[in-house]
């Protein structure tokens, strides 16, 4: 009981305080995750750890995030877009990869090689919940760019995945399992995805032709999702991969309006910012600035890689240079993902107690700067448009 007692006034707290910098940071016309995750770094000085409670609480804030992402999707968009998404995809895995390890063996000589390799392929995960809340803030997840980062984002986990794969199974034969258990792995989660989609999707037919299930539609909604996401950790990808899905099935439905709305209340009033104040609890800023060599390299050639490739990845695909810059952008953020591959290269002996901590920096500037950016870069298209 006592556990549960603190927990409330750390709840309290956390809502307070996230609400109080969302407010402020649009008030200085920044996005209000900018000013959550600021706010949830300044809390984990010396003022608030990090709970179990509040780890389950941020995991359902995410989850819910890529959710009503996935029912703001447009599916013939996303559809039409996987070409282009798989380009970008592409670019954004190959070039940051490439450049961090190039400019670590330069820069850093006695470096083991294998832990280069990690740390590029550390670098090329992106976190896209950032991104996201961004764009729903500025009304552009909808838009071409939009759908690009979403399917961009979605693919590049799956290679990644792949990547880090065939790496352990290279230094630590035994610890890993074959690549292509790991490609049947994906492809079985998506032949899921696709089953569970099209029996949700026949079943929710049947029923509102007989009965009024408006609010039954929202408890499925739920379940689905929460499942899906289950499933999708459980197959080695990320739990939002799943719940984006989940999403994009009810994205299909004539209730995605009503439900969009009704999760996205709940979401954005308690579950949401809980997950952007703990990005900002997970960052040791001391263990960050001690790290501040690698953690550069990892910060400014894993950006350039994201935007760079991303970008020649979009402009190959037709978009014009404002719209690839945005895209690129909108590939920048690294949270959970690359942490959670850090933290597997450290248990394995690959990667240090200092390569972790170059990591958890590269978190933060990637996570702090890019919703300003991508801000930035949709307010420059505006201007140009006006002008022109």
């Amino acid at each position: 009981m006592e556990t549960n007692h603190h927990f409330l006034i750390q709840l309290a707290l956390i809502l307070a305080v996230a609400h109080g910098a969302g407010y402020i940071s649009v008030k200085l016309k920044q996005p209000a995750v900018l000013g959550q995750i600021i706010a949830g770094v300044i809390l984990g000085i010396g003022l608030l750890q990090k709970t179990e409670m509040i780890e389950i609480f941020a995991q359902i804030g995410v989850v819910l995030l890529m959710f009503v992402a996935g029912l703001e999707t447009d599916v013939e968009e996303l559809v039409r877009s996987i070409k282009s998404s798989s380009l970008i995809a592409t670019g954004g895995v190959i070039l940051p990869a490439g450049l961090v390890f190039i400019s670590i063996m330069l820069i850093f000589p006695n470096q083991d090689a294998a832990s280069a390799i990690f740390l590029g392929i550390v670098t090329t995960a992106t976190s896209v919940s950032i991104s996201v809340q961004t764009l729903r803030e500025i009304n552009r997840l909808k838009s071409k760019q939009g759908v690009m980062i979403m399917g961009a984002a979605i693919i590049d986990d799956v290679v990644g995945i792949i990547l880090l794969t065939l790496l352990i199974g290279i230094v630590r034969p035994g610890m890993s399992s074959s690549v292509q258990m790991v490609l049947l792995e994906v492809v079985a989660l998506f032949a899921i995805i696709c089953v569970v989609g099209f029996i949700a999707l026949k079943v929710i037919k049947f029923f509102e032709k007989k009965y009024d299930i408006n609010e039954k539609v929202i408890i499925s909604a739920l379940i689905i999702c929460f499942a899906l996401a289950f499933v999708s950790e459980e197959f080695g990808v990320a739990a939002i991969t799943g719940a984006y899905f989940a999403g994009v099935i009810f994205s299909m439905t004539s209730h995605k309006h009503r439900v969009s709305h009704e999760i996205n209340r709940l979401s954005e009033i308690l579950f949401t910012p809980v997950f952007f104040i703990s990005i900002g609890l997970d960052i040791d800023l001391m263990a960050a600035l001690n790290a501040v060599g690698i953690g550069s390299l990892l910060i400014i050639f894993g950006s350039i890689g994201k935007v760079v490739g991303c970008g020649l990845g979009a402009r190959v695909s037709g978009f014009s240079s404002v719209h690839s810059l945005q895209i690129g952008i909108g590939m920048v953020p690294r949270a959970e993902v690359a942490i959670i591959v850090a933290s597997l290269g450290l248990r394995m002996s690959i990667l240090t107690e200092a390569h972790m901590a170059a990591t958890i920096l590269m978190v933060l500037v990637t996570t702090l700067i890019t919703p300003s950016l991508l801000k930035w870069s949709f307010n420059r298209e505006t201007l140009v448009r006006e002008t022109t």
